[in-house]
């Protein structure tokens, strides 16, 4: 079932709304949503990187706490 709703646009939005019609062929209710699915992509926070790394994170339990950091580690590392 589609939803209607109803907007009071200034003479400036109009205008601007006309423009957006015929510069893209798109109908106002297809600019419309793009711009609801603009506005939402633009306030959506990005992920972390931990949210991003998903179920690797944890994986490997093992292995030296200073892996990082020493230079031993390195050794012939790239030869």
């Amino acid at each position: 079932m589609k939803t209607y709703i109803h907007a009071r646009l200034s003479k400036e939005d109009r205008a601007f709304l006309e423009n957006l019609k015929k510069s893209t062929g798109c109908s106002e209710s297809e600019l419309v949503r793009r711009g609801l699915r603009l506005v939402l992509q633009a306030l959506k926070p990005t992920p972390s990187a931990l949210e991003l790394s998903g179920h690797s994170v944890g994986k490997f339990k093992g292995g030296p706490k200073d892996l990082s950091t020493n230079r031993k580690h390195l050794e012939g590392f790239g030869e």
